[in-house]
């Protein structure tokens, strides 16, 4: 699937994937461009950078036939996050037919808990790319 220009904003890259225990870990580049006044990186950057690491993790989890769209989603900043490097990693913690529940977290370049998160998702099938 080809990554969307979200993802390509945000600095996505895989580092690691478990399909079958719908686990992942993504790269993101805390971009100059992301800092609020404060000149940290701002939450919404942050909860869009954990939300594009936990909807991945139900495509992997899938083998590539659902995605997920977020229905929810709760977020909790732990630490201001500096521009740089960053790595989410994210689980689905249980997978319906129509609904998944997962987590993610999001470390800085030093390995810092930034920011946690927990979301559900609707289950969206894609179309069969054979």
């Amino acid at each position: 699937m080809p990554a969307p220009p979200c993802a390509l904003l945000l600095g996505w890259r895989l580092l690691r994937a478990d399909g079958p225990a719908g686990r992942i870990r993504v790269a993101f580049d805390g971009r100059d461009d992301f800092r609020n006044p404060a000149g940290t990186i701002q939450g919404g950057m942050l909860a869009a950078m954990l939300d594009d690491a936990m909807g991945p993790a139900i495509l992997i989890h899938t083998g590539g036939a659902s995605f997920g769209a977020t229905i929810s989603m709760a977020v909790n900043y732990l630490a201001p996050a500096a521009p740089g490097p960053m790595a989410a990693e994210a689980r689905v913690l249980s997978c319906g037919r129509t609904v998944a529940f997962m987590e993610g977290r999001l470390f800085g370049a030093d390995g810092r808990l930034l920011v946690q998160a927990s979301a559900s998702a609707r289950l969206t099938p894609l179309p069969d790319r054979a």
